[in-house]
């Protein structure tokens, strides 16, 4: 189970990861991982599980899941980091395992990406590149 300090809960939260964050996909799920500079809160992880999965009970199904296979990562992700896992309709037929390993794949790939780049020196967009270039690009 997935403790509730490192619950993503509010939906300022989770629209600045997705927005701004470092996105890996897979088959079943797209992680969206931000690290952001504010005080020294644990991790966070949140779920987007939309209608397009199935019904009610296959949306909870496929939630349990993914917050039980998120819980062992949570340790390694880096301070102040906020992750959105958004499933996709692949996920509601896939295993246990095949989630898990998804998930695992995907936060290990958005946080080197995260770390890699720090967010203040890469453009968000093309118009913020063109700023940056004084218009040529």
């Amino acid at each position: 189970m997935l403790p509730a300090a490192h619950r993503l809960r509010r939906s300022v939260d989770f629209e600045r990861a997705v927005r701004r964050g470092t996105r890996a996909g897979r088959s079943t799920l797209v992680v969206h991982l931000l690290v952001t500079e504010e005080d020294s809160e644990p991790p966070q992880v949140g779920f987007v599980v939309s209608k397009a999965i199935g019904n009610a009970v296959q949306r909870n199904i496929v939630k349990r899941r993914l917050r039980a296979a998120a819980a062992p990562h949570v340790a390694g992700l880096p301070p102040r980091a906020r992750a959105v896992v958004r499933a996709l309709p692949a996920a509601s037929k896939a295993s246990y395992a095949d989630l898990a390993g998804d998930l695992a794949s995907c936060l290990t790939r958005a946080v080197a990406r995260a770390t890699a780049a720090p967010e203040a020196t890469r453009p968000t967009s093309g118009n913020d590149a063109r700023r940056v270039t004084g218009g040529v690009r």
